[in-house]
């Protein structure tokens, strides 16, 4: 079988197609093209593949990854290794779930609707917030959209970061200011948190919102009671990104404050796959509920008393007015987040618990036991969440390719990201790790250098 068969349409089919549309060959359908500009001989590809030759060649190819089946991941810094019941890829490879787009007509949209009102309403509980959206691309994208609300909610055009939020999320933040004229500063750093002494200095008449992260990027649990009145006292919000398996322990962000919260959900039953597709969280207060980008499914009845589901508000340009649409972004994720929706009430409020819980225990064990090492030290005291920073005595990026040859995901080098912290590498340790996959990490870099 040659590689032109794996195209249903015969030579007589071709010839009929031509022959309806008044042509007499492929070539006639170029004719606007100057000929000095066309290919004219065959492309520098090798042979065509029979169906077989062609699936043991991917087969091969697929083999050299190094994933999460056959490696033991202590990789983070935004996409972990959680576990994922198999009841979720049981629901969202449905066909009605699977294939399902935009809810345009809510006659015939109500599973889908419904599984969006869910997801809003669990992630509401979660946050403490009244308000969710249908979601966001990813945890970035939220962060840069929260913090543009705070600017149309105050009509202020500046905005402080820490730089204790990811590295990731102030790129593409400052990617989003960059192309709307807006301005962004951050927040110095004290010993792996953001500096508040600095925050107060920084804030004036022109801070829309402050982003700030809970754990931060560094896995640290931030002090922020107070926080939030010191900046409202400036009349700016406080936005809050946020890992939503962590809030079953630690406070909700509507309780010290928090005006919107965004974050990534990808922990909540959404495999990493070698980077994305991803879930962006957002949720905010009644009050700027206008204000909040994207879209929002609502509970209702019909006019017999049945209750049914609708899309309460689209803000975006497709369905509005460009200059009165508060963002461009398109699209809600429905199927991750449906996928976060089913993790959620699978895995219920206990089960979140257990999971934030196991994270929280075995991260604080691997701290312990990795710093104990030799040349092994932690970079910043304090408790944290799955995530922990150690200083490491040579180049990370060595000690990784000598954990990969025992098929061992280690940590993420920060030291790009803060060159003042050489050497630095943050591992994750979640709720999969057992407390033989972290000894054997133990031992691997006990025998290192």
């Amino acid at each position: 079988m040659g590689g032109k068969h794996y195209l249903p349409l015969t030579d007589e089919d071709r010839r009929e197609m031509l022959k309806k549309i008044g042509v007499n060959s492929i070539e006639d359908l170029f004719s606007d093209i100057p000929e000095e500009v066309r290919l004219t001989k065959d492309l520098d590809l090798p042979p065509a593949m029979s169906e077989l030759e062609a699936v043991k060649h991917l087969n091969s190819l697929a083999a050299k990854n190094r994933h999460l089946n056959n490696c033991t991941s202590f990789m983070g810094a935004g996409v972990y290794d959680h576990f994922i019941p198999s009841l979720i890829k049981h629901v969202i490879g449905r066909s009605e779930f699977y294939t399902s787009y935009t809810p345009y007509q809510a006659e015939i949209s109500q599973g889908i609707l419904q599984a969006i009102f869910e997801y809003q309403t669990m992630i509401c509980q979660l946050t403490g917030m009244e308000v969710a959206n249908a979601s966001m691309y990813d945890g970035s994208t939220a962060v840069a959209e929260g913090a543009i609300m705070g600017c149309g909610a105050t009509r202020r055009s500046k905005a402080l970061v820490s730089l204790s939020v990811s590295p990731f999320y102030r790129a593409v933040l400052q990617n989003y200011f960059n192309s709307r004229g807006l301005e962004l500063e951050e927040i110095p750093l004290k010993d792996g948190y953001t500096d508040f002494s600095k925050l107060e200095e920084m804030l004036d008449d022109k801070v829309a919102s402050v982003v700030l992260q809970q754990p931060n990027f560094f896995g640290l649990i931030e002090d922020l009671d107070g926080v939030a009145d010191t900046i409202h006292n400036h009349k700016a919000l406080l936005v809050v990104s946020t890992d939503p398996l962590s809030l079953p322990l630690l406070k909700a962000p509507a309780d010290y404050g928090a005006d919107i919260v965004v974050g990534e959900g990808q922990g909540m039953g959404i495999p990493p796959s070698f980077g994305g597709p991803l879930l962006g969280i957002m949720a905010t207060r009644q009050k700027y509920v206008r204000q909040l980008p994207g879209r929002i499914s609502g509970q209702t009845i019909d006019s017999e008393g049945n209750r049914g589901f609708v899309m309460t508000m689209q803000t975006r340009e497709q369905h509005i007015r460009r200059e009165k649409a508060t963002s461009n972004i398109c699209t809600n994720e429905a199927l991750v987040a449906l996928a976060a929706a089913v993790y959620m009430a699978a895995m219920g409020p206990q089960g979140m618990r257990e999971v934030a819980g196991q994270c929280l225990q075995k991260a604080a064990y691997a701290r312990e036991k990795i710093t104990a090492v030799d040349g092994f030290e932690a970079a910043f005291s304090g408790p944290s969440f799955k995530e922990f920073a150690v200083k490491v005595p040579g180049k990370p990026e060595e000690l990784n390719q000598k954990l990969l040859q025992k098929d061992i995901l280690g940590g993420v080098d920060i030291s790009p990201f803060y060159p003042e912290l050489e050497n630095t590498m943050l591992f994750a340790v979640t709720e999969k790790r057992t407390r033989e996959e972290i000894d054997t990490l133990v031992r691997e870099l006990e025998g290192w250098k």
